[in-house]
């Protein structure tokens, strides 16, 4: 008789053989503990941000009819266009930087209550985070000065950035946090989408059938 070639894998290869024993939630602590890891090393090798936020609020002139409610209008008017370049052109004189990394690094906020726009600069540097700040907030005190008398609106500086004591990036202990928890997502995912090892189980239940001789056999004790 020829003998037909059994094409699975070897059942002797070790890690087959391991990964079989393990039992089939093994995905989960897997994937938190590699995501944990990856998301430690990436908050350990990533460099540090410092964010430094400096704020300027519009005010009447009193020389117009403009009152509170037209410099709320301001002020938010003047928070969207703050990233243009008609502001960032003069800013990045003052701060040293091309109008690319002020695009990057700078987000302006306001306050549907108050006139009052926040300028917040990100850098790996504290000192050019602070430099970034308040040339913007400066950008936008000088544009504003353009048009006080047809606004009736005028710019004054609320509040200079401060150097930052502590980067705004997250630590290295969120984001392993973090990657745990990606990690074991990622892990249920794929215990959810694993083969089913139906093929397995019905091999060794017809194996566990005895043959045509071994039932004669049987009988014969019997008999």
């Amino acid at each position: 008789m020829t003998d037909i070639p059994d094409r699975r894998a070897p059942l002797s290869d070790p890690a087959r053989a391991c990964v079989k024993r393990l039992p089939s939630w093994w995905w989960l602590p897997a994937g938190a503990l590699i995501g944990a890891v990856a998301g430690g090393a990436y908050g350990q090798l990533r460099p540090p941000e410092y964010t430094a936020t400096s704020s300027v609020v519009a005010v009447p002139t009193g020389r117009t009819g403009a009152d509170g409610t037209d410099a709320l209008g301001l002020a938010q008017a003047y928070g969207r266009v703050a990233p243009q370049l008609a502001v960032l052109a003069d800013a990045q004189v003052w701060a040293g930087v091309p109008v690319a990394t002020l695009r990057e690094s700078v987000r302006v906020a306001t306050s549907p209550d108050a006139p009052m726009v926040a300028v917040s600069a990100t850098s790996s540097r504290p000192d050019l985070a602070v430099d970034i700040a308040n040339a913007v907030s400066r950008a936008l005190v000088t544009q504003a000065d353009h048009s006080k008398d047809t606004t009736g609106i005028r710019f004054e500086r609320l509040a200079r950035a401060l150097t930052p004591s502590e980067p705004s990036s997250a630590s290295p202990a969120l984001t392993s946090l973090v990657g745990a928890s990606a990690g074991g997502l990622l892990g249920g995912l794929a215990l959810l989408a694993r083969p089913r090892r139906v093929a397995d189980d019905d091999d060794r239940s017809r194996a566990s059938v005895p043959g045509p001789a071994n039932a004669a056999d049987a009988r014969g004790t019997l008999g």
